[in-house]
């Protein structure tokens, strides 16, 4: 556009031109013009700002997007706009010394941290988040505190007043709207904010003309009449105008210097611009200073500052009107006003209990009878329940201590009075609250109130870091939880139903089954406390948890009507025999319940308690010895590979496919607190070892058997772990370590197994768990010497004629009865062709085993007859006879082969079936 029609109307052309002619244009001057500006910058209004200015311009526009990113959830964007954004801050160190920190990037500092902080703690928006944005956010939350580290002082300040530091931003920005006129004038005076800058961008280019103005002064005075001329003619196209009427000598050169200089005068203006924004405060305080006076005058119309939110209660409610008279009708009615409130939306929990105490306090005063001073207790214990509305949520410590000080003093009355009768059964109207000939009458469950604060300790136990003093604390409360059930049993079995005996006969049963009871273990060694004190203490002491956990239990299976208590009850009392090494008690007791054919229509947390029993007996098995009963046991577990899951220990990662995030809670919800946890480890060990004390012997024995079958598939796994290892250096794992002793079992080196299985390192994390180590320790190497016996019969018997049963005894260390007991039961089983001489004690081998090539023709033979049969039916089907296979009769069919297989004799016989060697195993088993 030219800059004949930028501004003026058709009068001001006309003046224009008229002072165009009178004011001739010096040669030259047109070709210097095009040096400032070309001809396509002719357009365009030149903006000079300084360095300050830039800068802040920078970090705003960085600012503005990351607050637009902040309100569309966008954590990859939010991350790369903050890194960029402390980039251009570090670029701006020189500007941020002189100036200061600028207010508005403290904000977005102080803004962006609380933002993060509260999407970290949504754990539900942070689960529904995507990849990229979960990781972005957690690097980003990271890299603000640390970078905020640096400037705390500032976020302090800018939180204890944040309206007052928007204020000053707000008072630091022009307006949008007003004359040109008004921003010429305020255009010099500006600059503190970047806001403000931002603001003023469109009305930029007087400023650029002021400093041409004054450059046109110091350069050639005689040319200002003309000059102002132009200004008026053209506006703001002084540029123009400045150039023309220059000399061409110092007064342009200084010209074109001064325009890229800041005015002295600008640093006047701001400075008065500043003095007056300092006024502005204290001009708010005389405008409070008139509101007070007026409010003095009239105190209703006095204007207060409301927090933003839900409404809440400022003044307690006054409890009753002077002079009212305090009943148990009064009183009640204000119960009832009190409990309408409760559950609504903008109800104060913490008020309403404490308005709940002071009716309780009040009604003691006045002696209103120990029947409404119930009822409010029952009040208070459900709304102290209440102050948590979410499931999820556990109590806090100050709520838990209130709760469990309310319960006490309930049961304190029910104690005293034995004139109270509480019940879910009688209705309000039936009610008897106040002082009588009757006896009181109060709605109300006891054993529902007590059976919440045993859900709520748990709850607190679920959510407390495990390794922490806080775990330690909270687990000391359960000696009062403990307490509680107790007298409320003591109560119940006078006064209560049989189905609420059973109850709270469970819940004492849940507190008990998993402990071990290390006083009646040492009486049952015969052991007696060290010193005296303990010995009474020990003479004091009520009966054995196990006599305890009897009676209980016993009640339960007679009286109880439910299936889920009766069978918690048996599960607890298995888990409870396990754990006191009564293994054919508990093995009985399971085998008798018949819980395992329909367990897996249980609820989860029965199936969770299953699956904590059947652990619990398998390793009860092995401490008594019991190899093939503890695999067995812990074969399902583990063999799932989901033990930590199965056993409600932890949740292990899946897809969100699997679980979503609702399910994800419910499971948590389910786990067991940790003081109750079995050791993941141990159990494992427990498995292999006896996984290789099964294993590795069978394996011996069926070497060369195609058909051979895995005892423990697990176990093979870790076999092959092993094998695969480049570099075999010595163990360092507990399963190195068993993988490590199997390949020494196989080799028939009973102390080098003995050594890698009970070590230093072994001890510390398994053997020294189990409450009878040495006893274990003991078993385990004579297991493991039995079994090298077995492998190596196995193994080695080709290659011996005859082998004498003393050697055998002086190589395994064990007592010639036993050599002699395990060589006949090897020979009765036929796993061992061989016969004793008894007057020399010796074993005489039957050479009947075939030889490795035997073996492998046997597996080829094997190997065609099912290659052959697979192309007969791929014949069959191409030719169409389709079912052929399947329809054909029993004289001769695919389905009835002649093979050939060796009789006890060695002599090859044909027989039906497939190839079997009847040298060393019985017949019957050929589905090895």
């Amino acid at each position: 556009m030219s800059r004949f029609f930028a501004t003026g109307s058709d009068s001001e052309s006309e003046e224009s031109s008229s002072a165009d002619e009178i004011t001739p244009k010096a040669p030259g001057t047109t070709f210097k013009q095009s040096l400032l500006l070309s001809d396509d910058e002719e357009d365009t209004k030149r903006v000079v700002r300084s360095a300050k200015d830039k800068r802040f311009e920078e970090l705003t526009n960085l600012i503005k997007t990351i607050r637009n990113a902040m309100k569309i959830r966008d954590m990859a964007k939010c991350l790369e706009e903050f890194e960029q954004l402390c980039r251009a801050f570090l670029k701006s160190k020189n500007i941020v010394d002189k100036e200061g920190v600028p207010p508005f990037y403290i904000r977005l500092l102080a803004d962006l941290e609380d933002y993060l902080n509260q999407l970290w703690e949504d754990k539900e928006g942070k689960k529904k988040m995507n990849k990229n944005n979960a990781k972005a956010l957690s690097t980003l939350r990271q890299k603000i505190r640390k970078y905020n580290r640096d400037y705390e002082a500032e976020i302090a300040s800018y939180k204890e007043n944040p309206q007052e530091s928007a204020d000053e931003e707000e008072e630091k920005e022009p307006g949008d709207s007003g004359s040109s006129s008004e921003s010429e004038a305020e255009a010099g005076d500006e600059g503190v904010s970047a806001k403000a800058f931002l603001k003023k961008k469109p009305e930029a280019a007087p400023e650029a003309s002021k400093f041409l103005k004054s450059a046109k002064g110091s350069g050639d005075e005689s040319s200002s009449s003309d000059e102002d001329d132009d200004d008026e003619d053209w506006g703001s196209d002084t540029i123009d105008s400045g150039s023309e009427s220059s000399d061409e000598g110092e007064g342009k050169s200084a010209s074109l210097a001064v325009v890229f200089l800041k005015k002295t005068q600008e640093t006047e203006k701001s400075s008065e611009k500043k003095a007056g924004k300092k006024k502005k405060p204290k001009k708010k305080e005389r405008l409070e200073e008139e509101a007070e006076e007026e409010g003095g005058e009239e105190v209703e119309g006095v204007w207060e500052k409301v927090k933003g939110g839900v409404p809440l209660v400022k003044e307690k409610p006054k409890m009753f009107a002077k002079g009212t008279e305090i009943n148990t009708a009064v009183v009640v009615k204000k119960l009832n006003e009190i409990l309408q409130a409760r559950g609504k939306k903008g109800t104060d929990r913490a008020a309403q209990i404490e308005l709940l105490h002071a009716l309780a306090a009040i009604a003691a005063e006045n002696n209103l009878g120990q029947g409404i001073l119930v009822k409010i207790k029952f009040n208070i214990i459900a709304s102290l329940y209440d102050y948590n509305p979410n499931l999820a949520a556990f109590m806090k410590a100050e709520m838990w201590k209130k709760c469990l000080d309310c319960i006490d003093e309930l049961l304190d009355i029910l104690f005293e009075n034995n004139n109270i009768f509480i019940g879910e059964n009688i209705a309000e109207d039936s009610e008897n609250l106040g002082i009588s000939d009757q006896p009181f009458r109060v709605r109300g469950c006891v054993l529902t109130l007590v059976e919440r604060m045993d859900e709520e300790f748990t709850k607190i136990m679920q959510n407390t870091d495990p390794h922490s003093q806080e775990y330690v604390d909270n687990l000391k409360d359960e000696g009062r939880v403990c307490g509680i059930i107790d007298r409320l049993l003591t109560y119940l079995e006078n006064k209560g139903s049989t189905e609420e005996i059973c109850r709270i006969y469970l819940r004492r049963i849940m507190h008990t089954y998993y402990k071990f009871d290390y006083k009646a273990h040492r009486r049952s060694l015969g052991l007696q406390g060290e010193s005296k004190s303990e010995q009474d203490q020990e003479e004091s002491e009520g009966e054995d948890s196990a006599v305890i956990m009897d009676r209980l239990c016993k009640f339960i299976y007679a009286k109880d009507r439910t299936d889920r208590i009766r069978t918690c009850a048996i599960l607890c009392h298995i888990y409870h025999h396990a754990l006191h090494s009564r293994w054919y008690q508990a093995r009985d007791l399971m085998l008798m319940s018949h819980l395992q054919d329909n367990i897996q229509h249980a609820d989860p947390p029965v199936q969770i308690l299953y699956n904590r029993t059947m652990v619990q007996l398998g390793i009860c098995a092995f401490r008594q010895g019991m190899i093939k009963d503890a695999h067995n046991a812990l074969l399902d577990i583990q063999s799932s590979g989901r033990a930590k899951e199965l056993l409600g220990q932890g949740l292990l990662m899946r897809n969100m496919q699997e679980r979503n995030a609702e399910q994800e809670k419910i499971e948590k919800r389910r786990q067991v607190p940790f003081h109750m946890h079995i050791n993941l480890e141990l159990l494992e060990c427990v498995y292999l070892v006896s996984a290789m004390l099964l294993e590795i012997p069978y394996m011996a024995a069926h070497e060369f058997d195609a058909r051979r079958r895995m005892i423990s598939k697990q176990f093979h796994h870790q076999l092959r772990v092993g094998e695969r290892q480049p570099l075999l250096g010595p163990p360092e794992s507990m399963r190195e370590h068993v993988v490590a002793a199997s390949k020494a079992m196989k080799m028939g080196d009973w102390r080098t197994c003995h050594s890698f299985i009970i070590n230093e390192k072994m001890n510390s994390k398994v053997w020294d768990l189990f409450p009878e180590t040495q006893r274990v320790r003991e078993m385990l190497v004579r297991k493991i010497q039995e079994e090298s016996l077995r492998t190596y019969l196995f193994t080695y018997s080709s290659v011996y004629d005859s082998i004498s049963m003393e050697t055998l005894s002086e190589m395994f260390e064990l007592e010639i009865p036993t050599v002699h007991s395990i060589i006949s039961k090897m020979i009765i089983n036929e796993e061992l062709m061989a016969s004793l001489d008894q007057p020399t004690q010796t074993v005489v081998m039957h050479r009947t085993e075939p030889t490795s090539l035997q073996n492998m023709a046997l597996q080829l033979a094997e190997k065609l007859g099912s290659l052959v049969e697979n192309n007969e039916r791929v014949f069959d089907l191409k030719q169409g006879v389709y079912g052929g296979y399947f329809n054909r009769d029993q004289k001769g069919g695919y389905q009835q082969k002649q093979s050939y297989q060796r009789d006890q004799k060695g002599v090859y016989q044909q027989k039906q079936g497939g190839y079997q060697r009847g040298g060393y195993r019985n017949q019957n088993q050929s589905n090895y």
